[in-house]
Protein backbone atom coordinates (compact mmCIF):
# COMPACT_ATOMS: atom_id res chain seq x y z
CA UNK A 1 0.00 0.00 0.00
CA UNK A 2 1.25 3.36 -1.17
CA UNK A 3 2.00 6.04 1.54
CA UNK A 4 -0.22 9.04 1.68
CA UNK A 5 0.81 11.32 -1.15
CA UNK A 6 0.08 14.08 0.85
CA UNK A 7 2.30 13.23 3.79
CA UNK A 8 4.92 12.79 1.53
CA UNK A 9 4.69 16.56 -0.08
CA UNK A 10 4.32 17.78 3.58
CA UNK A 11 7.74 16.20 4.40
CA UNK A 12 8.73 17.82 1.64
CA UNK A 13 7.56 21.15 1.97
CA UNK A 14 8.59 21.27 5.32
CA UNK A 15 12.14 19.99 4.48
CA UNK A 16 12.47 22.64 1.85
CA UNK A 17 11.41 25.01 3.91
CA UNK A 18 14.12 24.61 6.35
CA UNK A 19 17.14 24.45 3.58
CA UNK A 20 15.57 27.87 2.56
CA UNK A 21 15.85 28.95 6.11
CA UNK A 22 19.84 27.64 6.17
CA UNK A 23 21.01 29.23 3.21
CA UNK A 24 19.31 32.57 4.10
CA UNK A 25 21.03 32.29 7.85
CA UNK A 26 24.25 32.43 6.14
CA UNK A 27 23.86 35.66 4.28
CA UNK A 28 21.60 37.37 6.76
CA UNK A 29 21.16 37.75 10.86
CA UNK A 30 17.99 35.67 11.75
CA UNK A 31 16.15 38.97 12.39
CA UNK A 32 16.36 40.04 8.91
CA UNK A 33 15.02 36.92 7.82
CA UNK A 34 10.95 37.13 6.70
CA UNK A 35 8.54 34.58 5.73
CA UNK A 36 8.82 35.88 1.94
CA UNK A 37 12.19 35.17 1.92
CA UNK A 38 12.06 31.76 3.01
CA UNK A 39 9.13 30.89 0.23
CA UNK A 40 10.95 32.86 -2.25
CA UNK A 41 14.48 30.88 -1.78
CA UNK A 42 12.26 27.40 -1.39
CA UNK A 43 10.28 28.36 -4.30
CA UNK A 44 6.68 27.58 -2.58
CA UNK A 45 4.05 30.41 -1.58
CA UNK A 46 3.46 31.74 1.66
CA UNK A 47 0.27 29.71 2.00
CA UNK A 48 2.54 26.55 1.84
CA UNK A 49 4.89 27.84 4.80
CA UNK A 50 1.54 28.59 6.92
CA UNK A 51 0.59 25.13 7.23
CA UNK A 52 3.60 23.83 8.06
CA UNK A 53 4.73 27.31 10.72
CA UNK A 54 3.53 30.20 12.36
CA UNK A 55 6.49 32.24 11.94
CA UNK A 56 10.29 31.98 11.10
CA UNK A 57 11.07 31.55 14.94
CA UNK A 58 8.57 28.29 14.72
CA UNK A 59 10.55 27.05 11.48
CA UNK A 60 13.85 27.33 13.34
CA UNK A 61 12.76 25.51 16.40
CA UNK A 62 11.49 23.01 14.08
CA UNK A 63 14.88 22.26 12.38
CA UNK A 64 16.58 22.41 16.00
CA UNK A 65 14.64 20.16 17.52
CA UNK A 66 14.55 17.48 14.29
CA UNK A 67 18.51 18.11 14.07
CA UNK A 68 18.49 17.81 18.29
CA UNK A 69 15.91 14.36 18.10
CA UNK A 70 18.45 12.65 15.70
CA UNK A 71 21.35 13.17 17.83
CA UNK A 72 19.41 11.68 20.87
CA UNK A 73 18.55 8.49 18.99
CA UNK A 74 22.29 7.93 18.25
CA UNK A 75 22.95 8.44 21.83
CA UNK A 76 20.44 6.05 22.85
CA UNK A 77 21.82 3.36 20.07
CA UNK A 78 25.81 3.22 21.51
CA UNK A 79 24.70 4.11 25.25
CA UNK A 80 24.98 0.42 25.95
CA UNK A 81 28.13 -0.06 24.83
CA UNK A 82 29.46 3.11 26.36
CA UNK A 83 27.88 1.91 29.48
CA UNK A 84 29.84 -1.30 29.06
CA UNK A 85 33.39 -0.11 28.46
CA UNK A 86 33.05 2.74 31.27
CA UNK A 87 34.12 5.37 28.29
CA UNK A 88 32.75 7.98 26.00
CA UNK A 89 34.34 6.83 23.45
CA UNK A 90 31.70 4.28 21.71
CA UNK A 91 29.18 7.54 21.59
CA UNK A 92 31.86 9.82 20.60
CA UNK A 93 32.43 8.95 17.24
CA UNK A 94 28.90 8.20 15.85
CA UNK A 95 27.84 11.72 17.32
CA UNK A 96 30.99 13.64 15.74
CA UNK A 97 30.11 11.38 12.37
CA UNK A 98 26.26 12.75 12.68
CA UNK A 99 27.97 16.74 13.17
CA UNK A 100 30.64 16.29 9.98
CA UNK A 101 27.34 14.99 8.09
CA UNK A 102 25.60 17.77 9.17
CA UNK A 103 28.68 20.61 9.61
CA UNK A 104 27.08 23.81 7.77
CA UNK A 105 23.70 23.30 9.33
CA UNK A 106 25.61 22.77 12.59
CA UNK A 107 28.03 25.50 11.98
CA UNK A 108 25.11 28.61 10.88
CA UNK A 109 23.33 26.90 14.49
CA UNK A 110 26.71 27.24 16.06
CA UNK A 111 27.45 30.90 14.43
CA UNK A 112 23.99 32.62 15.08
CA UNK A 113 23.07 34.64 18.35
CA UNK A 114 20.03 34.71 17.34
CA UNK A 115 19.76 30.47 17.08
CA UNK A 116 21.24 30.29 20.75
CA UNK A 117 18.67 27.77 21.95
CA UNK A 118 20.31 25.04 19.92
CA UNK A 119 23.13 25.57 21.61
CA UNK A 120 21.40 25.37 25.29
CA UNK A 121 19.56 22.71 24.02
CA UNK A 122 22.41 20.76 22.97
CA UNK A 123 24.12 21.95 26.07
CA UNK A 124 20.83 19.91 27.90
CA UNK A 125 20.91 16.96 26.33
CA UNK A 126 24.64 16.07 26.50
CA UNK A 127 24.39 17.07 30.03
CA UNK A 128 21.21 14.64 30.66
CA UNK A 129 22.77 12.04 28.88
CA UNK A 130 26.25 12.56 30.98
CA UNK A 131 24.76 12.52 34.46
CA UNK A 132 23.12 9.56 33.38
CA UNK A 133 26.39 7.78 32.73
CA UNK A 134 28.10 9.55 35.36
CA UNK A 135 25.31 7.94 38.05
CA UNK A 136 26.12 4.80 36.08
CA UNK A 137 29.38 4.36 36.43
CA UNK A 138 30.71 6.30 39.71
CA UNK A 139 27.22 6.43 41.64
CA UNK A 140 27.63 10.11 42.13
CA UNK A 141 26.36 11.62 45.38
CA UNK A 142 27.12 15.53 45.23
CA UNK A 143 24.89 17.06 42.58
CA UNK A 144 26.58 20.52 42.36
CA UNK A 145 30.00 18.79 41.58
CA UNK A 146 28.14 16.49 39.09
CA UNK A 147 26.19 20.16 37.57
CA UNK A 148 29.68 21.37 37.78
CA UNK A 149 31.81 18.70 35.58
CA UNK A 150 29.07 18.28 33.07
CA UNK A 151 28.83 22.08 32.34
CA UNK A 152 32.77 21.92 31.94
CA UNK A 153 32.46 18.94 29.76
CA UNK A 154 29.53 19.66 27.54
CA UNK A 155 31.31 23.68 27.41
CA UNK A 156 34.33 22.12 26.32
CA UNK A 157 32.83 19.97 23.43
CA UNK A 158 30.56 22.21 21.93
CA UNK A 159 33.82 24.55 22.01
CA UNK A 160 35.91 21.60 20.89
CA UNK A 161 34.11 20.84 17.82
CA UNK A 162 33.08 25.05 16.67
CA UNK A 163 36.80 24.90 16.58
CA UNK A 164 37.79 22.06 14.64
CA UNK A 165 34.95 23.92 12.56
CA UNK A 166 36.65 26.98 12.52
CA UNK A 167 40.46 24.92 11.64
CA UNK A 168 38.35 23.73 8.87
CA UNK A 169 38.90 20.00 10.28
CA UNK A 170 42.24 19.66 9.81
CA UNK A 171 42.48 17.18 12.60
CA UNK A 172 41.51 14.05 11.33
CA UNK A 173 38.39 12.92 13.53
CA UNK A 174 39.66 9.79 14.92
CA UNK A 175 42.36 11.93 16.39
CA UNK A 176 39.63 14.49 17.81
CA UNK A 177 37.51 11.96 18.95
CA UNK A 178 40.22 10.09 21.02
CA UNK A 179 41.45 13.56 22.38
CA UNK A 180 37.87 14.19 23.46
CA UNK A 181 37.31 11.05 25.18
CA UNK A 182 40.46 11.14 27.20
CA UNK A 183 39.69 14.82 28.26
CA UNK A 184 36.09 13.56 29.26
CA UNK A 185 37.47 10.12 31.04
CA UNK A 186 40.78 11.90 32.46
CA UNK A 187 38.24 14.84 34.01
CA UNK A 188 35.93 12.65 35.28
CA UNK A 189 38.19 9.85 36.88
CA UNK A 190 40.00 13.07 38.38
CA UNK A 191 36.70 14.25 40.03
CA UNK A 192 34.83 10.65 41.19
CA UNK A 193 36.12 7.76 42.07
CA UNK A 194 34.24 4.35 40.83
CA UNK A 195 32.65 2.26 42.91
Amino acid sequence: MLKNPEDRRARRSRRMLKESLLELMKKKTFSEISVRDVTDGADMNRGTFYLHYAGTAELLQSLEDDLLEEVQALIDAHIPETVAKGSVGPVLGPVVDFIVEHRETCAVLFSSSEASRFIQSLQQLISRNGAALLETWFHTRDQARTEYFLSFLTWGFIGLLEEWFRQGMALPKAELVNAAQRMADGAAAGLFSRT
